[in-house]
């Protein structure tokens, strides 16, 4: 498979864009989530930075990219934290707004002894980044190889920062989480989904319980004028659909930690990998690998790889692939 047409990538300085939310999160570990009413008492706690933009920024970053971050703090000690974090790993952080009004966002995060997680976000600021935001960042929008989007700020201004880019020839990743409906008009300035199993039903209107399930409800979404779905499937990998391909691209075997950010890596990972002229195979099978690693260790920011901790995971872990 070619590498992604029409696109002219430096692939040593691959630039990407991430317009997207910035959350601290509060990440309490224990055996199981609390009945009603019911107070448990847990293993472990930790606040890392986290939001889904910010967490994709940083693993684009650490991954190899040219990263632009796009988005809204309070100011207030979080956000100072979360400023500080971006800085010292080179992300450009000019676009990015501190609110004089509203705080910067909180993520409540509950992780079981199997590693899956439970969130309760409150996303503050991050839902006050407006067109006039990304009108101001469109020099950088248009500058970009990729951009990379999600759903924990207003759809306006992604849809406006699509528009830009699209318009000046860069691809446009929306990793559409949390899930919710999306107006065609915004779809139609996207190249490429990246939604995991609740996101695809929620998009799609098909429950995917089957490998059937997944490749019918991946080509009800394709067929909205995408050049790709990558549906994500945790353990059994990613699923890759264009026009002339259907292909299950396997996960690795780790032992999982937390998921948290797991699919944010992935994202992140994807966006550099295609950023930098790789075709959408190689890109998935490199992002798999970033989210699996993520998934071993606890919190957002800190389960990050960087691209030499993946490169060798992958050498030492490629005969553990489902």
């Amino acid at each position: 498979m070619p590498p992604v047409e029409g696109m002219e990538m430096d692939k040593q300085n691959p630039r990407v864009v991430v317009v997207g939310s910035f959350n601290m999160d509060l990440v309490v570990k224990a055996g199981r989530r609390p009945e009603t009413g019911e107070t448990l008492m847990g293993q472990e706690f930790g606040m890392f930075i986290g939001g889904k933009g910010s967490n994709q920024a940083i693993a684009a970053a650490r991954l190899g990219s040219d990263v632009t971050m796009i988005g809204r703090l309070g100011s207030d000690l979080f956000g100072d934290t979360l400023m500080a974090a971006h800085a010292e790993e080179g992300i450009h952080t000019d676009y990015v707004i501190r609110d004089t009004e509203v705080g910067t966002g909180v993520a409540s995060i509950w992780v079981d002894a199997d590693g899956d997680n439970s969130i309760v976000l409150v996303p503050q600021a991050n839902m006050r980044l407006s067109i006039a935001d990304i009108e101001r960042a469109s020099e950088s929008i248009a500058a970009a190889d990729v951009l990379l989007l999600q759903l924990e700020v207003p759809i306006t201004a992604s849809q406006r920062a699509a528009e830009i880019a699209k318009s000046n020839g860069a691809m446009v990743v929306l990793n559409p989480a949390p899930a919710q409906e999306l107006p065609d008009s915004f779809l139609a300035q996207v190249d490429i989904l990246t939604p995991n199993e609740v996101e695809t039903e929620s998009l799609s209107g098909i429950k995917v319980s089957s490998s059937a399930d997944a490749e019918r409800a991946a080509k009800v979404l394709l067929d909205k004028g995408l050049s790709a779905v990558i549906l994500t499937l945790g353990e059994r990998g990613a699923l890759l659909l264009t026009s002339d391909l259907t292909q299950q691209v396997p996960a690795y075997a780790v032992k999982v930690v937390d998921t948290t950010a797991a699919g944010d890596a992935f994202c992140g990972a994807f966006a550099t990998g295609i950023a930098r002229g790789e075709n959408f195979v190689e890109a998935v099978a490199f992002a798999n690998a970033a989210g699996a690693l993520a998934a071993t260790v606890l919190g957002a920011a800190p389960s990050i790889p960087t691209a030499a901790q993946v490169e060798a995971f992958r050498s030492s872990h490629n005969e553990t692939q489902h």
